[in-house]
């Protein structure tokens, strides 16, 4: 019987969060792995438990062994495709002088394949100053683009590994020794 999960519910704890690898339906935060929907946990890969283990925390993984690959299942299957206008959530994958290549996560909410990528270009970081924006300094982690009020939303420091927190709609500091990084972070609706 699969585990039924919840969107923002933990499913490792800090001891057993390096041997997971987040997949479909699932984020990582600070070192731990999130399910991203309502669905059921699955499991793919690494060490595998008696299915009485149904929580993560539970699970004894060997260091040497392949990461598992978690993942939640919703109620609906079918994986979303991106089209025009959709907002979308994804991880930096590449990023260069003018652009920055994604790995999209969800499209409007729905989680989709793990092979589709878009490109963030310089001009289209922001709706104003477009000859000011420099790519490589605007994007570290999870992000989405197009108006004002979307843009980073998860980032780490460059320097302390560090989860950041927004200060403003440019930047974010690290709260623990106060640096400040640039980067163009997702505002109110």
């Amino acid at each position: 019987m699969a585990t039924l999960v919840l969107p923002g519910q933990p499913l490792s704890t800090p001891g057993t969060a390096a041997q997971l690898a987040p997949g479909p339906g699932t984020y990582t935060r600070g070192g731990q792995v999130y399910a991203a929907l309502v669905g059921k946990l699955s499991r793919e890969g690494g060490v595998r438990r008696p299915a009485l283990h149904l929580m993560l925390e539970d699970i004894k993984v060997d260091r040497d062994a392949r990461p598992q690959i978690v993942s939640v299942k919703g109620k609906e299957e079918t994986q979303a495709i991106p089209e025009p206008n959709a907002t979308v959530i994804g991880t930096v994958s590449r990023i260069t002088r003018q652009a920055a290549t994604i790995s999209l996560l969800t499209v409007d909410g729905r989680p989709c394949r793990p092979d589709f990528t878009g490109i963030i270009r310089s001009q289209d970081v922001r709706q104003t100053a477009k000859d000011s924006v420099k790519v490589r300094d605007g994007f570290t982690d999870f992000l989405s683009t197009a108006a004002n009020s979307l843009g980073v939303l998860f980032a780490v420091s460059s320097t302390t590994g560090e989860a950041l927190e927004a200060v403003s709609w440019e930047e974010m500091r690290e709260p623990s020794t106060g640096e400040v990084e640039p980067r163009k972070v997702a505002g109110p609706e």
